[in-house]
């Protein structure tokens, strides 16, 4: 929630979606994130689970070979895409871009089934059409009493590019810490985020100046006179480090069902937070079809638990 709130603070600072400067700021976000990383290993403290109330962890680097870190390069590279194209959906209209995030399953249904033949169940795949269907719907504006199709082409276009790299990082990383060796070095997963997200920035950075190098000159000016820009830079890079390593501690506590809840929760609390911190309400279209998405990926988390057939209760003896 704060995320999408000083992210979209960071892209207004440098002039908005039409400065050119939004992958500079995705960028510069991962930067902070390395930086993060890097302070935590040398502290050998990670303070992520005093936001749970507990006591925080020692954390030391990781013990990765450079075969262990080439392997980890496909999950950097997801990494990276769906974190700048996200940036880029976000930029181009918050509300909206959420809506189209929160169709990331249908991405990865389909992902999953042609590249890495996973298809999903036959239950999840019939939640589907409800997910497109909202995300559809919510694209529709009532215009002299007839409805069009009428979005920001920037939200959705690097929205669902931004489910597509989420899709491909989501199976990526679980077939890096299948091998068992790989994980054993990195010592848990929370390492191999850190990891992750410095080769994110490492693979953003020349994709930055080649697209936006001219402009560089232009944000460090920024960046050094504008108080606004350098704390929403910091506060954007370190809210999206934490939420992920705090979701991924979430998961492990509560398990999947309970946490894909959450996340629905999330994804309604946090359109209604950034409607308010914008001043930009959602359309009746927007909320009918957000609801009805939002609802879907619900269903489509939740379907097969609820259908699996319970165990015969044992008989006592």
């Amino acid at each position: 929630m704060k995320y999408n709130e000083y992210n979209t603070a960071s892209l207004n600072a440098v002039g908005g979606k039409t400065a050119g400067l939004t992958m500079t700021v995705a960028t510069m976000q991962l930067g902070v994130c390395a930086l993060y990383a890097i302070t935590m290993w040398l502290v050998r403290i990670n303070p992520a689970r005093l936001f749970g109330f507990q006591a925080p962890e020692k954390q030391s680097a990781p013990k990765s070979t450079s075969s262990d870190v080439v392997k980890t390069l496909p999950v950097g590279l997801c990494s990276a895409g769906a974190h700048a194209c996200t940036v880029f959906a976000l930029g181009g209209d918050p509300l909206f871009g959420q809506i189209v995030k929160s169709g990331e399953p249908v991405l990865s249904a389909l992902v999953n089934t042609l590249f890495y033949g996973k298809p999903p169940t036959m239950t999840k795949a019939m939640c589907l059409p409800i997910i497109v269907g909202g995300v559809a719907f919510a694209s529709l504006k009532k215009i002299e009493g007839t409805y069009a199709l009428k979005f920001d082409q920037t939200a959705l276009v690097f929205g669902m590019l931004a489910n597509s790299f989420a899709a491909f990082k989501g199976s990526e990383n679980k077939k890096l810490m299948s091998d068992k060796e790989v994980a054993d070095r990195y010592g848990g997963v929370g390492n191999q985020f850190a990891v992750t997200q410095i080769l994110a920035f490492f693979i953003c950075l020349p994709i930055m100046f080649a697209t936006e190098g001219e402009l560089f000159g232009k944000f460090t000016d920024l960046l050094f006179s504008s108080k606004e820009l350098q704390f929403n830079l910091v506060m954007s890079g370190l809210c999206f480090y934490l939420y992920n390593e705090l979701a991924t501690m979430t998961l492990k506590v509560t398990g999947p069902v309970t946490a894909s809840v959450a996340n629905t929760a999330k994804r309604v609390i946090v359109m209604v937070y950034m409607a308010a911190v914008t001043g930009k309400a959602l359309t009746d279209e927007q909320k009918i079809g957000a609801g009805i998405a939002i609802g879907g990926v619900l269903l489509y988390s939740v379907i097969d638990d609820m259908l699996k057939p319970k165990e015969p209760k044992k008989k006592e003896a």
